[in-house]
């Protein structure tokens, strides 16, 4: 199959807005290649071992999409910038669902030695990731958003700047920027 051009995706988009179903059918087999591109970047930062797999999250991310009634899809970079957005939302509710199972929300005792054979850490700084690109978020929305559609949605600076409506100086600029903020923020917060 060819790589879909930008107006293909960006007209299906807008069908789709406009309330034409089969345009979002359309649409899947169009994007489906970049979606596994965006999951398989996400799961490669995860726990070996992690139960949630690259098909799923895709899956559960197309599920969250299609439900998103409220979107006013504007062109192909930002349909990608806000599937790295779901996509991350969805690792995130399950490292903290993990974290509850594993804090007694779970329905079962483990013995000690089964339980040291668990490696947590990368749920844990999948969540301190996200708490600390919310407290970015606070005091500087763009950056935050920024920092997701590049290093998380894989967008190139060109389409990053799109979406955000900047240049691509500033997406540069701003990402460095973001980049030892979020780093000060997680030093600062890792002991507490």
């Amino acid at each position: 199959m060819q790589t879909p051009t930008a107006p293909q995706v960006t007209a299906l988009l807008q069908a789709w807005n406009a309330g034409d179903r089969s345009a979002l059918d359309r649409l899947v087999p169009l994007v489906h290649a970049e979606l596994r591109r965006l999951a398989r970047r996400y799961m490669r930062r995860e726990r070996a071992g992690h139960t949630l797999q690259t098909t799923a999250l895709i899956h559960e991310a197309y599920i969250r999409l299609v439900e998103a009634r409220a979107v006013n899809w504007q062109n192909r970079a930002h349909f990608f910038g806000i599937s790295a957005r779901v996509m991350r939302r969805v690792l995130v509710d399950f490292a903290r669902e993990r974290g509850y199972r594993k804090r007694g929300g779970g329905d079962r005792r483990v013995p000690l030695d089964e339980a040291l054979l668990v490696a947590d850490a990368p749920d844990e700084d999948l969540v301190a990731l996200d708490h600390a690109l919310e407290a970015l978020a606070d005091v500087d929305p763009r950056k935050s958003r920024a920092i997701e559609l590049r290093f998380f949605g894989g967008l190139s600076i060109d389409e990053a700047a799109l979406v955000l409506e900047v240049s691509p100086e500033t997406v540069k600029r701003d990402c460095r920027l973001a980049k030892a903020w979020l780093l000060r923020w997680l030093t600062e917060h890792e002991t507490r």
